[in-house]
């Protein structure tokens, strides 16, 4: 394999973000191919018994088995980590495969986790039936309070977790507060950014130690494979991440990685339009629902430390109607163009009943504690045209008397 300037950080760092969506983390092979190759190997042969040898004692620098490392995937660790601003990124084979690696691989029994009480709800099922099983203790507060992580800091507390946005209430976390924080105390952050991505938001810029992704979501989207990612310093990566996840597995497969790739250099893009589409959309839903939560919206309680954050506000956004589960799922039932869906990030407009899906494995008390309402509903903006959209979802509330 051939190294590009995109592998080069002293050329690639000069680069504005943009640029390194579409061109960092290139290898070529000697063919001189323009687009990224993909290494469909589970292993690898070597020229002589003394370099494989000396790959494997890490004497060598080079590829060994893809559970460990291949081309493809490596080129997308490296586009990733130069838009995020990293030094280094792990993908593994999942989202959850990425925050649950993330946490994991630094946490033994005895340790301590205050999280965002808002979050993904498999997020909240690995705090409350994985890590518990392991002594691994937790504290879930409300991550829009700055006081109340100061006051769940406990001896043991070693990580902090949360997203912001969060999923699906949109709060958002004062990054640079928590972040500061946590590392006065010497406990480590650990952001899921999915809702935003690099092109949206960038965590380590404001002082957070860890960043992990479902890939899946706005990076992939248009919802078509499975993938994670972990962002960090190159002694965490390496030195913590990558020996637990060489031996656990769960990695991402090459084929999935270079979709991935490939997507990242439509992302900035994407994300951009899907922000104006869902602002658009947004403002007209408010006039209709009696309590929406958009960070983009001005009536937001977190507006402005949204826009502090933020380059725009992203492609999701939920809103309450008043007749709670059966009036939500009525909405649903009478859409015609934006399918009923619990993805994100895809550039087709999808929306869920999270209380039902993507959180139907909290329960009802657990919800009511993550501020899930029953008449929630969390809406995907996608590439459509937003006047197509708003008359969607007009007829769907005409229709179930919203």
């Amino acid at each position: 394999m051939k190294k590009t300037t995109g592998t080069d950080r002293s050329i690639s760092e000069k680069w504005r973000p943009a640029t390194r969506a579409v061109r960092s983390g290139t290898w070529r092979s000697d063919k001189g191919e323009t687009s990224e190759a993909l290494f469909l190997t589970s292993g690898y042969t070597y020229d002589d018994a003394e370099t494989v040898a000396a790959r494997f004692a890490g004497e060598q620098v080079g590829m060994q088995y893809s559970r460990f490392q291949n081309p493809t995937v490596a080129m997308l660790e490296e586009r990733i980590a130069m838009m995020e601003g990293a030094e280094a990124c792990k993908v593994q084979a999942s989202g959850m495969a990425a925050m649950t690696s993330a946490l994991l691989c630094m946490l033994s029994s005895g340790d301590h986790v205050v999280a965002g009480r808002a979050a993904f709800g498999s997020c909240r099922w690995i705090l409350d039936n994985v890590l518990n099983r392991f002594g691994i203790t937790h504290t879930a507060i409300d991550g829009r309070d700055n006081e109340a992580w100061e006051k769940a800091i406990q001896p043991n507390t070693k990580v902090f977790f949360f997203e912001t946005p969060a999923n699906p209430t949109m709060d958002i976390v004062d990054l640079e507060f928590v972040c500061g924080l946590a590392r006065a105390n010497g406990i480590k952050t650990v952001v899921d950014n999915a809702f935003a991505t690099a092109a949206l938001q960038r965590p380590l810029e404001f002082g957070a130690d860890i960043v992990a992704y479902s890939a899946t979501k706005l990076m992939d989207g248009q919802g078509r494979v499975l993938a994670g990612a972990v962002c960090g310093t190159d002694e965490w990566i390496n030195g913590v991440l990558s020996p637990f996840q060489r031996n656990t597995g769960p990695i991402c497969s090459p084929f999935n990685a270079w979709v991935v790739l490939k997507a990242l250099e439509t992302l900035n893009l994407r994300a951009h339009k899907q922000s104006e589409n869902a602002l658009a959309v947004g403002k007209f839903v408010e006039s209709k629902v009696p309590k929406m939560l958009h960070p983009g919206l001005p009536s937001f309680a977190q507006h402005n430390l949204a826009a502090r954050q933020m380059d725009a506000f992203g492609p999701i956004f939920s809103f309450v109607v008043d007749g709670g589960r059966d009036q939500a799922f009525a909405v649903l039932n009478a859409l015609e163009l934006i399918d009923i869906s619990n993805n994100i990030g895809d550039s087709k407009s999808l929306m869920c009943h999270p209380a039902s899906t993507t959180h139907n494995n909290m329960g009802p008390e657990g919800r009511a504690i993550a501020g899930v309402e029953d008449g929630m509903l969390r809406l995907n903006v996608g590439l459509e045209d937003p006047e197509d959209l708003i008359e969607d979802l007009d007829q769907a509330f005409v229709r179930a008397g919203v």
